[in-house]
């Protein structure tokens, strides 16, 4: 694969950012691609290494040197070919996914890995300036229908493939624009979303009824109080989604975020990342909000370490903010993971993001004791050190410290989705609160409930998109199954 004697000759090359100054003042994506004759190079450097751990740490396996060396001999029609026949938009993996597949690469054993990512977005976003993507129509139609509730990645991709098998799809999504977490949580200059715009439209060619603001849930709604974002203009009950389709697959997200239960918790300027993000999103489709939430001048502290932290970073950020300062409860993890130990498994290592970059604090084995405030405004934080023995926490002596905070929010990550949508469906959960389902080649992604699947955050809780797109893939083909007896949908 590739040449093969590329990993010696050349070394692994990074995408590029424009300059810190100038992305700031703007919410559009900044990531300079490889041109031709760069991703080429970098595809000369994929191994012949006989087991392809590569496409084993890949959520969707995608057929990683295969379309390493397409790139390299210059094919890149064929590139796309490959690239697509696991994965339905790696427009989007392309640029947001963390790339576990580069961790499980052979060469990453003594060196570089293969810049596999870089190499997948140079693929689709070629793909698609040549034109070479159209609307895949069935041939023929089976006369069965299917709902999709929640029009996230699972939801997109598990529609757009049953609609290949010749059903009749439709997709339900409680917003009014289609794309989940894609749509209202990565924020733009991660992923513009005109990349979700054209997915759609190719969608609704190849025959998927969308229907935006439509919440399917039971009288009750998303649940007294309930912060998880909902534009939706009308309810669906769940009797009459299983009454009017012949199968109906459930792929909403987990979107019950962690809370912080301390004192204080109640004062205003206190958010969930997800009150924040959808916000700025929607301000940058051109819509108005009122009461946005909003950064400028503040000093802004962000709780939790992870990739939807890096996010509120980089919007805050972008409003002005007068510091962003983020905190995460585990102790600082190693520059560098000791590769002999892990690989081909995603290592614990520390991991700084373009946000980051940007203008950021950051505090490790750090946790929040008090959010003190005058007249019901936050006005600073009281932490305490942390420290971590046998797998168990501990507070460091005389270590409390009182922080400015003018705005906090609150990315620890999320605990399931939301119970009452399960619960008016009647559908079995496992401890976790996620839809119970297996993934089992016969009978998986099946509920209790007859004729009811679940994939996604939905079934598997909180993950990576590329995560759901394997499963909105595989579960399609349960679906297709169950309908037809035998299904030819790739698993």
């Amino acid at each position: 694969m590739g040449k093969s004697t590329g990993f010696l000759e050349y070394e692994r090359l990074e995408e590029g950012y424009a300059p810190v100054a100038q992305r700031l003042q703007h919410y559009k994506e900044f990531v300079i691609g490889l041109d031709a004759s760069q991703a080429q190079i970098q595809g000369a450097r994929c191994m012949d290494c006989g087991t392809p751990f590569c496409s084993n740490g890949c959520p969707v396996n995608n057929i990683i040197p295969d379309f390493n060396d397409l790139v390299f001999r210059g094919d890149w029609k064929h590139a796309s070919t490959t690239l697509h026949s696991t994965n339905n938009f790696p427009e989007f993996t392309g640029r947001i996914c963390p790339a576990p597949c580069e961790a499980a690469c052979t060469l990453n054993i003594n060196s570089d890995a293969v810049g596999i990512k870089s190499i997948e977005h140079a693929i689709i976003d070629r793909a698609w300036s040549e034109g070479w993507i159209k609307p895949q129509i069935a041939a023929r139609k089976s006369g069965k229908t299917v709902a999709v509730v929640g029009a996230g990645p699972a939801g997109l991709a598990a529609a757009q493939q049953l609609a290949r098998a010749g059903h009749a799809v439709a997709l339900f999504e409680k917003n009014d624009r289609v794309g989940g977490l894609l749509r209202y949580g990565i924020p733009d200059f991660k992923l513009e979303k005109s990349h979700i715009d054209r997915r759609v439209e190719q969608l609704v060619a190849e025959g998927v009824k969308i229907r935006t603001g439509v919440l399917v849930a039971g009288k009750n709604g998303l649940g007294k109080d309930s912060k998880i974002t909902n534009w939706a203009g009308e309810t669906m009950a769940p009797e009459q989604l299983m009454a009017e389709f012949d199968a109906v697959l459930l792929t909403g997200g987990a979107e019950v975020s962690r809370d912080l239960p301390v004192p204080g918790r109640e004062l205003k300027g206190v958010h969930f990342a997800m009150e924040f993000l959808p916000q700025q999103n929607k301000v940058n489709a051109g819509d108005k909000l009122k009461g946005q939430i909003r950064a400028d001048g503040k000093h802004v502290i962000v709780i939790g370490g992870g990739d939807t932290g890096s996010d509120c970073v980089g919007t805050s950020n972008r409003h002005g903010a007068a510091s962003v300062t983020q905190f995460e409860l585990m102790p600082m993890p190693p520059e560098q993971e000791d590769k002999p130990l892990v690989w081909p498994y995603w290592p614990i290592k520390l991991r700084s993001s373009s946000s980051h970059e940007e203008g950021c604090e950051r505090e490790f084995a750090i946790a929040t004791k008090e959010f003190i405030g005058e007249k019901g405004q936050l006005k600073a934080v009281k932490t305490v050190r942390v420290q971590w023995q046998g797998g168990k926490m501990s507070e460091v002596e005389d270590s409390e410290q009182i922080l400015p905070a003018d705005l906090v929010l609150l990315a620890m990550g999320f605990v399931s989705p939301v119970a009452a949508v399960l619960d008016a469906f009647g559908v079995d959960k496992d401890a976790r609160g996620n839809a119970r389902a297996t993934t089992d080649f016969t009978g998986g992604y099946a509920t209790n409930v007859p004729k009811l699947f679940a994939a996604g955050d939905m079934r598997r809780g909180q993950s990576l998109v590329v995560w759901a797109i394997r499963e909105g893939r595989q579960a399609a083909r349960a679906v297709d199954e169950f309908l037809m007896g035998r299904s030819e949908l790739p698993r």
